[in-house]
């Protein structure tokens, strides 16, 4: 049988390593359906309930694996469902490819049924490369770029392929003739580490500082045997962003954990008090939680020449691969013999822990959120991957959730999207179906996508060696965030009308798709109910009636936050006595950490 256009385009991902595709089908991409039935159990389509799922599923494809994560969609609709996810990659930098169909090339241009300028449409989230094949002779060095791209600049790619075209006789090999591009699946090689003149600049300025700060991103995530190397001699402490929340553990003594409005005590002190900042992996955004300007030294190390002092105005910025980089720099470092700084930083991490745990054990209606995650991290297992969703979830998982060796988590950390746990997760098992998953998510987000990424666990999860796939539901009636945001970013009360959720029963629905639900509304059910569903024997839906008054707050407020939160009381919000009352709780921990 001839080998189509569509044939030759999966065997040429094949080529490229790629074994899974997330898509839904549709008449744009009939003839790619054909070759993925031809195909065979040499590449997996993963049917999804909606596109913008596959795209999440890709960018966690990638996040979980290292690989190119790869999405596929018709033409029109289907196109134009992809692009949240796609924009979640793109601002995580993740590698993901998008095929998506068109329209037969002869009605182009004719206002056509489904007919969408493509090519308009994704040049943003596509910027670095978009294209449309228009004759059989493109689709190798379409494909061979958009996967070259996609890895080495660690972005998003797009290739359409009009429906017409995908039936039509692959051309394997173009003519060798003008006109014509021959193009290859060879390895890149990259330079990794920056010259000798930049690393011994880079060691003096850092071994001058006497009270270093790290900040660790998702570019660091592989580096963490050399950043516990670094902070030991330099008697630093490391502060991480909430995508590098795995590239150190948590039990380390001088890991001050996650920075920002979802961050810590000791990270916000640790910015201050420095005179030396060392960023490596991360373009975390908000300026406010780090140095002032002037007040410390910096280096920063990033792969990408695009994002160094883009955050802070560093002295030395090096382009290089985090774990390279600091392997090279390391024998030029030397060990602090005064270790106060450090000394200091490890007695904040110890008082924040007992913060924390007062916290999780105050008083709530009916269950304190922060005692949900305080109780499942200890019960982790060692090689558990999480997932976790915008929101007030993401606030608790950055405090609550001790990260150790062996784990990893992600969420959406740039975009920071609704919507991603879900799919996150089932993507995770499909790539790890031997270790244990779990998803953090919001009632918000479970209603919008989440319910739907049901379906997709309860059709896969027979499949996997470990059935333990975990999907816990705060269930507050409550999109909370926005909540808090509105009470004490803007000093408005909360407004019910945009804020109230309607009721679901997610552990009945879980239970209907054959899956385990339960549904808990005590504090001291809270522990139980998690080794239960760490134990179970197929995936588990854990809905936990939780309290929606339970402030978030950040490790530092301004007094414009303050104004406007008791602004937002005072003017009638619903909620304004016991959101009172919490605060009242949480703050007093803060203040006596935990001991009264």
């Amino acid at each position: 049988m001839t080998k189509t256009v569509g044939d030759h385009l999966l065997q040429r991902l094949h080529d490229w390593g790629v074994r899974r595709v997330y898509g839904y089908p549709g008449d744009g991409i009939n003839g790619l359906m054909g070759a993925f039935n031809r195909i065979g159990d040499r590449m997996q389509f993963v049917q999804v309930r909606h596109e913008e799922l596959a795209a999440f599923m890709a960018t966690a494809h990638a996040k979980f694996t290292g690989e190119v994560g790869v999405c596929l969609a018709t033409s029109g609709p289907g196109a134009i469902h992809l692009l949240n996810g796609l924009y979640d990659a793109k601002a995580d930098h993740q590698p993901v490819v998008a095929i998506v169909g068109q329209q037969a090339r002869a009605a182009l241009g004719g206002d056509y049924q489904q007919e969408v300028d493509l090519l308009s449409l994704f040049k943003d989230v596509a910027h670095e490369y978009v294209h449309m094949a228009t004759v059989p002779a493109q689709v190798r060095h379409l494909v061979d770029r958009a996967v070259r791209i996609a890895r080495d600049r660690r972005c998003v790619t797009c290739v359409i392929l009009p429906n017409d075209l995908q039936d039509m006789d692959a051309v394997e090999e173009p003519p060798h003739e003008h006109g014509t591009v021959h193009s290859g699946i060879g390895t890149t090689s990259e330079p990794q580490v920056p010259d000798e003149a930049s690393l011994r600049a880079a060691a003096d300025l850092l071994n001058a500082g006497e009270r270093v700060a790290i900040l660790a991103g998702a570019g660091a995530l592989h580096a963490t045997d050399e950043l516990i190397a670094t902070a030991d001699l330099l008697g630093a402490g490391i502060a991480k962003a909430l995508l590098g929340k795995f590239a150190v553990p948590d039990d380390l003594p001088f890991v001050t954990g996650a920075i920002g409005l979802l961050g810590t005590v000791p990270s916000w002190e640790l910015m201050k008090g420095c005179d030396t900042l060392l960023m490596v992996g991360s373009s975390f955004p908000y300026s406010e939680f780090l140095p002032k300007e002037g007040q410390a030294r910096g280096v920063q190390i990033d792969r990408d020449g695009r994002k160094l002092s883009i955050r802070y105005p560093m002295e030395l910025n090096l382009v290089g691969d985090s774990r390279r980089t600091l392997q090279a720099l390391l024998p030029l470092l030397r060990r602090k013999a005064d270790r106060g700084w450090q000394a200091k930083i490890e007695a904040d991490v110890r008082e924040w822990w007992r913060v924390l745990e007062a916290r999780a054990m105050n008083e709530a209606t009916p269950v304190n959120p922060q005692r949900v995650f305080w109780e499942l991290s200890p019960q982790l297992p060692d090689n558990a991957i999480l997932t976790v969703d915008s929101g007030t979830s993401a606030a608790w998982y950055a405090r609550d959730i001790k990260a150790r060796r062996g784990m990893m988590g992600s969420l959406s950390g740039g975009l920071a999207t609704m919507g991603n746990a879900v799919p996150y997760a089932l993507a995770a098992k499909l790539c790890h179906p031997d270790r244990p998953v779990v998803a953090l998510v919001g009632d918000g987000a479970m209603q919008m996508l989440g319910i739907n990424g049901l379906i997709t666990i309860a059709h896969h999860w027979r499949q996997w060696r470990d059935p333990r796939l975990v999907v816990m539901v705060l269930n507050n009636g409550d999109l909370n965030m926005v909540t808090w945001e509105q009470r004490a970013s803007e000093g408005d009360p909360k407004f019910s009308g945009s804020q109230d959720l309607p009721a679901f029963p997610f552990a009945d629905y879980a239970r209907l798709l054959g899956l385990h639900g339960r549904r808990v509304d005590r504090p001291d059910e809270v522990a139980g109910a998690w080794a239960e569903a760490l134990a179970a024997d197929r995936p588990v839906l854990l809905e936990v009636m939780t309290d929606a008054n339970v402030p978030p707050l950040p490790p530092h407020l301004s007094l414009q936050q303050v104004a406007n939160y008791m602004k937002a009381l005072l003017q009638g919000d619903p909620d304004a006595r016991q959101v009172v009352l919490a605060t009242m709780r949480e703050a007093w921990d803060g203040l006596v950490g935990g001991r009264a």
